[in-house]
């Protein structure tokens, strides 16, 4: 029983966001997705809350629909401690993904989410 709990334990850690040290960015200002050859380019800029986040990426999340691809907009905040900004800033992140069947991409953040259909 107690391995079980332990299992399910680590896998709510790990299962979102990517990594156990990455966040949702604060929020969603824009999304533009695209297909060309079997590839769906996402491009999607929004904000973080303070200064000092690194490594901001989409990471994709199992569907639960057939045809929308959901990802989180998710980067790796300042540590604790850490002298920085205290100020709504900019972040853009672009990547691609399989195009199988997908007719739609939704992203979330922190504070919103976004959906639109995919540009051909």
């Amino acid at each position: 029983m107690l391995a079980k709990i332990l299992l399910a334990a680590s896998f709510l850690l790990c299962a979102s966001p990517a990594l156990a040290a990455d966040k949702r960015v604060y929020k969603i200002d824009s999304l533009i997705a695209t297909q060309k050859k079997g590839r769906i380019t996402v491009q999607v800029s929004g904000a973080v809350q303070s200064g000092g986040w690194k490594n901001p990426r989409l990471h994709a999340i199992p569907r639960d629909n057939g045809r929308t691809l959901t990802v989180e907009f998710v980067g790796t905040p300042p540590p604790p401690g850490m002298v920085v900004i205290d100020a709504l800033l900019p972040v853009t992140v672009s990547a691609e993904f399989k195009a199988a069947g997908i007719t739609a991409v939704k992203v979330v953040a922190d504070a919103n989410e976004m959906t639109t259909q995919i540009l051909k």
